[in-house]
């Protein structure tokens, strides 16, 4: 008889439900969220060959790599999907979230995700920080900014001097504001220090992977971009089409239809913003940046023509990901002249 266990998992503690293959609850519990202490556990109230699901989380990629090493069956399920049943519940609590999460695992209604490796997690985890910091160091130099114009100082546009030495010039014979903008300029450049230790760690691992050193003879990728897309994708035989891979980033638009409505919307936005957002940045460069004749940017420039750029944008940023994923599974190099036969 097959026992099913769900795992509902917070910071302290994990609530344990085990049911059976008709349902029935045999044990509920908890025990401390330590992958030892939930594999005991799991073992005395389920048995050794147990199906057991846990919800995508923060904790989840370190507990399910830990269990499976220890033998034990884990599928990761769709935190949303999960969500859309455990919400007809009436009581929300966590010993009846693992009920719920023991009943999707018995009934097969649910998604799997695929937990990526500690490897991937790490390379996702540098461009994570890395956007952090360029993120606080633009908002930290527009505050210098606005700063400075209230007292009719303007450093201008980002071109020449950089934007350091051009504030200190400001600053030369205003004594009464340099006090306030000298702290706020030391910690853009320790910002701006800090982002460079991150694109060399970026660049280390890059040139260190074969495979983004393979895909980044696309014209557009550049290290971040191949880095992300290659965390975010991890292993190609996940996805049986490269078309997919435009899906699970998000690019693709939404659907809605109903009886004799069907429509479609805006892209969905699923999967990894970063990524997404990434192979939005190389499809602006392609089509701006890369002087070479080039079918698929022609391709782009004509649906800009026919609708507008941010379209045009987009659908290049999903034809680039098809296209590195067709490269990834093949092996064969980027031609300039038949990529659009993916």
């Amino acid at each position: 008889m097959t026992r099913y266990i769900g795992l509902d998992v917070s910071q302290k503690l994990t609530a344990i439900c085990v049911v059976d293959d008709c349902g029935r609850r045999l044990w509920r519990g908890q025990c401390t969220s330590d992958p030892e202490q939930i594999e005991r556990t799991v073992r005395r109230h389920g048995g050794d060959d147990a199906r057991i699901g846990i919800e995508t989380g923060p904790m989840t990629p370190w507990l399910v790599h830990e269990l499976r090493s220890h033998g034990l069956a884990v599928t990761c399920l769709d935190a949303r999907h999960a969500r859309a049943a455990l919400k007809m519940q009436i009581n929300k609590t966590d010993q009846n979230d693992a009920g719920g999460l023991a009943q999707i695992m018995r009934t097969g209604w649910y998604r799997s995700v695929h937990v990526k490796s500690f490897d991937s997690h790490r390379a996702r985890a540098l461009l994570g920080a890395r956007a952090q910091l360029v993120g606080m160091t633009t908002r930290l130099s527009n505050h210098l900014r606005g700063v400075l114009k209230t007292f009719g100082m303007l450093p201008g546009a980002g071109r020449g001097l950089p934007f350091d030495r051009r504030v200190e010039g400001l600053l030369a014979d205003r004594a009464e504001v340099a006090p306030i903008v000298r702290p706020m300029l030391a910690a853009w450049r320790q910002l701006r220090q800090q982002t460079a230790t991150f694109d060399k760690a970026v660049r280390v691992l890059v040139k260190s992977n074969p495979t983004c050193r393979h895909l980044m003879g696309v014209p557009g990728i550049g290290v971040l971009s191949v880095l992300a897309y290659v965390s975010m994708v991890e292993d190609p035989a996940r996805f049986g089409r490269s078309r997919s891979v435009g899906a699970h980033l998000g690019l693709t638009p939404k659907q809605y239809q109903s009886g004799e409505i069907d429509r479609s919307g805006r892209i969905s936005k699923c999967g990894d913003a970063l990524a997404r957002t990434l192979m939005y940045e190389a499809a602006v460069v392609l089509m701006t940046r890369v002087k070479r004749a080039l079918v698929l940017k022609d391709w782009a420039r004509s649906i800009a023509k026919r609708s507008d750029a941010g379209k045009a944008r987009v659908a290049l940023a999903r034809k680039l990901a098809v296209i590195l994923h067709s490269m990834w599974r093949s092996g064969e190099p980027f031609h300039w002249s038949e990529q659009l036969a993916v």
